[in-house]
């Protein structure tokens, strides 16, 4: 049996994807819940590993009417080592860093940049959804075009929107899989991009990921009103708090007493 129903930590599973309460067979894990563990760690080993389809999510993107994408690598050449070199994924390779040059340097609004970082699969399910929802709260902003990044972390966002002369820069990424979560996605805000930013300026709205996290209606709420604070005070990271209205609660809220 996976659940021992006279526990009350019982109630607690049913609001919960952590592993709690799970019983025991003689001196072990019941077969139920071990199945459950191995196949979650399937799922997060395989969103690290599977690459980003970088073109299905320039089609997919351009079919919800954004301009051609840009199609950006970082120093990372390969998966194996953008794992163990997060310093390569931090910075663009020299063929992209060259295509964003060209475009010139005319000022835009924000840079948005989509990097498949530790989750493939929670960029290509979650990224364009919020992006639409993000777009339709802020139509007055110029926006400069989508930069897709193979083998990126957040901070190669910094370099994008300083070629492209950008005032705040966007970055969705794939967040580090947990056991209940492979296809999590984060976004994170920095006003004046530059290479050296660091992780205390910037802002970030996580786990993202219908519908076991924070849908992208809300999260564009989140972040519209994030990107509008950041222009008008000209910052964002620590200096710059979420005081947007808070969410309502979930209908699913746990029962149980409180003591």
């Amino acid at each position: 049996m996976s659940d021992v129903p006279d526990l009350p930590s019982s109630r607690l599973r049913r609001a919960t994807p952590a592993r709690i309460g799970l019983g025991c067979a003689g001196a072990g894990m019941p077969t139920a819940p071990m199945l459950e563990f191995q196949m979650a760690h399937a799922l997060a080993r395989d969103a690290v590993q599977t690459p980003l389809d970088a073109d299905a999510l320039a089609a997919t993107l351009a079919q919800a009417g954004f301009p051609s994408p840009l199609l950006l690598a970082t120093g990372a050449g390969d998966r194996t080592t953008y794992l163990a070199r997060p310093d390569l994924g931090r910075r663009l390779d020299q063929a992209s860093r060259l295509l964003l040059k060209d475009r010139g340097t005319t000022a835009c609004d924000v840079a948005l940049v989509i990097a498949d970082g530790l989750s493939a699969t929670a960029v290509e399910s979650h990224a364009p959804a919020l992006l639409r929802a993000l777009q339709m709260r802020l139509t007055d902003w110029n926006w400069a075009p989508i930069g897709i990044v193979r083998q990126g972390r957040v901070a190669v966002g910094d370099e994008i929107g300083a070629l492209l002369s950008a005032d705040l820069v966007l970055v969705l990424i794939g967040e580090r899989p947990g056991l209940s979560s492979p296809d999590s996605l984060g976004a994170y805000l920095t006003w004046a991009p530059r290479i050296g930013r660091s992780d205390a300026e910037r802002n970030c709205v996580s786990n993202i990921r219908p519908p076991h996290g924070l849908p992208p209606d809300q999260a564009a709420d989140k972040l519209a009103w994030l990107m509008t604070q950041a222009r008008r005070r000209r910052l964002t990271g620590t200096a710059l708090k979420d005081e947007h209205a808070a969410l309502p609660p979930s209908p699913a809220t746990l029962d149980v007493p409180e003591g």
